[in-house]
């Protein structure tokens, strides 16, 4: 799980070995993403007060700097070593305090209802019998906090198996939104048009965006 939203073909289950594959697509490039906060996050999180924040799947940490920056206390997580080791320097020269967990989303094994506002922009998160990694990002949402949840929209049938991807494998907006029960109210669920000039995800003009509130 990382900031990616751009799987190429079937995703390993095995911890070490998701850690290896995302490893190497960073280390194979100088600077995978923009380096700019996602336009959506920057968006939503301006009217919050800041507080605590999840940054689920952090990547080269733009959206955790930028957060940081904004004054929250901000805790993102991410497989790669390799795009912490870049986010943490990132972090070192804008001398801000973020805290960089090396872990999947599941396996971190967050405090429960933790955090003000979790984050999840573009995630790769693997679906599961059990919707794990659903039930964890619900669960990390602390009373009266939000969860952001942003993400291309799928490719067709045709166009996946055109590039060897299983949309089964993955969750999805509508994963999250099916467990959204009487003690979440939905704020935002739609598609807005996206502008991005530069990074790996620059070919995708439109954004799904999730914005759910818990209330108790």
């Amino acid at each position: 799980m990382t900031r990616s939203g751009e799987p190429s073909d079937s995703q390993p289950r095995d911890p070490a070995a998701v850690e290896e594959l995302w490893d190497r697509r960073y280390a194979d490039s100088g600077e995978l993403w923009s380096g700019q906060p996602n336009a959506v996050l920057v968006s939503e999180a301006r009217g919050l007060r800041p507080a605590r924040a999840l940054d689920v799947g952090c990547g080269e940490g733009a959206d955790a700097l930028w957060l940081a920056e904004q004054g929250w206390d901000v805790t993102a997580l991410d497989v790669s070593g390799v795009a912490l080791a870049r986010a943490a320097r990132q972090a070192a020269l804008r001398s801000v305090r973020v805290d960089w967990v090396h872990a999947g989303l599941v396996e971190a094994a967050l405090p429960p209802a933790s955090f003000d506002l979790v984050s999840a922009q573009y995630p790769v998160l693997l679906r599961t019998d059990g919707n794990e990694a659903e039930h964890a990002l619900l669960r990390a949402v602390a009373p009266g906090g939000v969860l952001l949840w942003v993400h291309h929209p799928p490719p067709t049938a045709e166009e996946a198996k055109a590039r060897g991807i299983d949309l089964h494998e993955y969750v999805g907006v509508a994963d999250v939104a099916a467990l959204l029960d009487d003690d979440w109210r939905t704020e935002v669920d739609e598609t807005r048009p996206r502008h991005v000039a530069s990074g790996a995800g620059a070919h995708h003009t439109e954004d799904v965006v999730l914005r759910a509130r818990r209330l108790r």
